[in-house]
């Protein structure tokens, strides 16, 4: 299936659900995964022939590059930005439906490249040499990322939900 996209409007149409539900996996809410996919295609539309040809797979290359991108922006925007006076009200920022699940909460606490590695293989079902080539990094760095996120998520549910027991027992 990679490979049989000649077309760029074809690619986008048949890849778009799937990239939206990577980038929301990977930012944490869809307006920020569809902000992602956008920049994404658009850089990479003016490079589709290059990418067509001399990648062989034009999804794993879109996925390593929305991953990378979401680093590179985790990495810009997680500085402190300190500001004279205090705004005078809270903008209105619209719920989360999943802002209350342990699972969702845990997985937004990891780092991104293994909350991208999880997400690669459990979310969207790919092999470890799959995302190894789509992260542009070796099986076994997949390997390790994944082990620590699993502890790291297995430590943190557990916690949550010793956390949920205890305060309902009252």
């Amino acid at each position: 299936m990679p490979g049989d996209f000649v077309d760029f409007g074809e690619f986008v149409q048949a890849t778009l659900p799937g990239l939206l539900r990577y980038g929301h996996a990977l930012t944490g809410n869809p307006h920020d995964a569809a902000d992602l996919v956008q920049t994404v295609l658009e850089k990479m539309g003016s490079r589709w022939s290059y990418v067509h040809e001399k990648t062989g797979d034009p999804l794993a290359y879109v996925r390593r590059s929305m991953a990378n991108a979401h680093v590179s922006r985790w990495r810009r925007t997680r500085r402190e930005n300190l500001v004279a006076d205090l705004p005078d009200t809270s903008p209105h920022v619209p719920a989360d439906p999943f802002e209350h699940e342990p699972l969702w909460r845990a997985l937004r606490t990891l780092p991104p490249r293994q909350r991208a590695v999880m997400v690669l293989r459990y979310y969207e079902g790919l092999s470890e040499a799959e995302i190894a080539r789509a992260l542009g990094i070796t099986q076994g760095t997949v390997k390790s990322q994944a082990s620590k996120a699993i502890a790291s998520l297995r430590t943190r549910l557990k916690s949550a939900d010793g956390e949920s027991e205890g305060s309902g027992a009252g």
